[in-house]
């Protein structure tokens, strides 16, 4: 039989993984692009294309590599900030505080079939409480972040 703290943990993991594999699609401001691509290679092709369309990856965090050394299996996750420093000077320009929002993050998550999903908040959803402090200049560099971002995962799930 199997003790409670067992029991627990299974729990946990078996929703955590339940969690994980959410639909992105019904959160507000997402875009959402399920492919048939395996997870490896979404992140591979997101990477190039963050960077074909003239921002870098400035940061890179998921859980599952970490999860894994403690003995945990859950899906493919990760979550790549994107951006470059004339956007940021820019962004700056216009208000101090819409930086908090740098860079823009595109989150890559394996499905239950092995097939791989891209999502993000549109920059102009991310930047959005900020535009009465930022204005005009502010919108447009948004309004520039989601074409950008659009063409990336154009690129990314192709």
């Amino acid at each position: 039989m199997l003790s409670k703290l067992m029991m627990s943990c299974l729990l946990v993991m078996l929703f955590a993984g339940r969690a994980l594999a959410a639909d992105m699609s019904a959160q507000t401001g997402f875009e959402v692009f399920p492919t048939s691509k395996a997870y490896g290679d979404l992140v591979s092709d997101t990477r190039a294309a963050v960077k074909s369309n003239g921002l870098i990856v400035v940061t890179q965090a998921g859980p599952t590599k970490a999860a894994a050394s403690r003995g945990i299996k859950i899906p493919g996750n990760l979550v790549i900030g994107a951006f470059n420093n004339d956007f940021a000077v820019k962004v700056l320009a216009t208000s101090t505080a819409a930086m908090i929002e740098a860079p823009i993050r595109l989150y890559v998550t394996e499905n239950e079939d092995g097939t791989a999903t891209l999502s993000y908040k549109r920059p102009g959803f991310v930047f959005a409480p900020y535009l009465e402090d930022g204005g005009d200049t502010l919108t447009r560099l948004a309004t520039e972040l989601d074409a950008i971002f659009a063409s990336i995962a154009a690129e990314a799930t192709q």
